[in-house]
């Protein structure tokens, strides 16, 4: 039997967890009842129709990651929740929700269809909810997700409902990316990644209240920016402190290494004041942090993970534009 754990293993070299959070357009979020299998959308559950529309999606290679979510209530449920994240254009605060209240599973690939071709599908609803959160418990897909995303699940249900916090879900997802930070989460509608979280880095993330200092070891990074940005961005969190979270942001690449090692990255943001900022920074690559590592529980052999720092950073403009109100 393989004893390795991935996450185990990543703790043990002290991989930073920055620049892991991915970059999606879109997230199609189907709930669907357990068990889901390592190919999530060949599960019990998934109708033939969907499956082949998620296959036409990956073949295309359109912007949109697939996913199964399942809270406590799913079995139960006399309806099946489709949420659709769609990426805002420019300065942007994470993504746009659509919420769909479905009679049958069966509907959802005519939804995502008529979503697709522009159209405003019938069945979508306004709700409460301000916030979900996505705990990867796919333990078919790495065992990590199953020994700290489940009880991690758990335990966030629980905080939820303690602080009664009712504009807040948690479900269990499907395999988003990252298993060797496990429990890792994703935060929409802002659509920002953390690893290896515990019970104080969750309140923290949930709450925004304390030293946002102790964010530094969980935080993998804003899935609305590159990779390489995504440690240009923490390190301006960091710095402007939880406010950060109220601001619109929006970043790109200037240039770029013919080795990857070097970029010049811009990110602008904008306050709640509409006062709006533009920094300029070297991301270098850090070879103090790059490291070999297994990506996962079932990797045979390792692979290099680059890691980049902030070098040279400055503030090349200052209230250039004002948002119209």
């Amino acid at each position: 039997m393989n004893s390795f754990f991935c996450s185990d293993a990543t703790r043990q070299l002290g991989e930073e967890v920055i620049g892991s959070a991915t970059d999606y357009q879109n997230y199609v979020l189907v709930e669907c009842p357990l068990p889901w299998m390592t190919n999530a959308f060949s599960s019990k559950w998934i109708p033939h129709n969907l499956q082949i529309l998620v296959e036409e999606v990956n073949k295309a290679k359109l912007p949109i990651r697939f996913l199964l979510i399942a809270n406590d209530y799913t079995h139960k449920a006399e309806h099946t929740t489709l949420l659709i994240y769609q990426k805002q254009i420019g300065l942007s605060s994470g993504y746009i929700k659509h919420e769909f209240q479905l009679s049958h599973i069966e509907q959802v690939a005519s939804v995502v269809k008529q979503w697709l071709w522009g159209k405003t599908p019938e069945f979508e609803i306004q709700t409460h909810i301000t916030r979900d959160i996505l705990i990867c418990t796919h333990g078919s897909y790495d065992k990590c997700c199953a020994r700290y995303g489940n009880p991690f699940y758990f335990y966030a249900q629980d905080t939820i409902n303690n602080l009664s916090l009712e504009n807040v879900r948690i479900w269990r997802s499907s395999h988003f990316g990252g298993h060797r930070f496990a429990p890792t989460a994703i935060d929409l509608p802002e659509g920002r990644y953390y690893g290896q979280l515990n019970e104080n880095s969750f309140q923290l993330m949930l709450m925004r209240t304390g030293d946002i200092q102790n964010l530094k070891s969980v935080y993998r990074g804003w899935g609305i920016l590159h990779p390489a940005l995504q440690v240009l961005e923490r390190d301006l969190m960091l710095s402007q402190g939880w406010n950060w979270f109220n601001y619109k942001v929006t970043g790109k690449i200037l240039e770029q290494s013919l080795d990857n090692n070097t970029l010049l990255g811009e990110l602008t943001f904008a306050t709640k004041s509409d006062s709006i900022y533009t920094y300029q920074a070297k991301v270098v690559k850090d070879h103090s942090k790059t490291i070999n590592v297994k990506s996962s529980c079932n990797a045979t052999q390792s692979s290099v993970v680059v890691k980049y720092a902030v070098a040279d950073l400055c503030l090349v403009a200052e209230n250039a534009l004002t948002l119209s109100k």
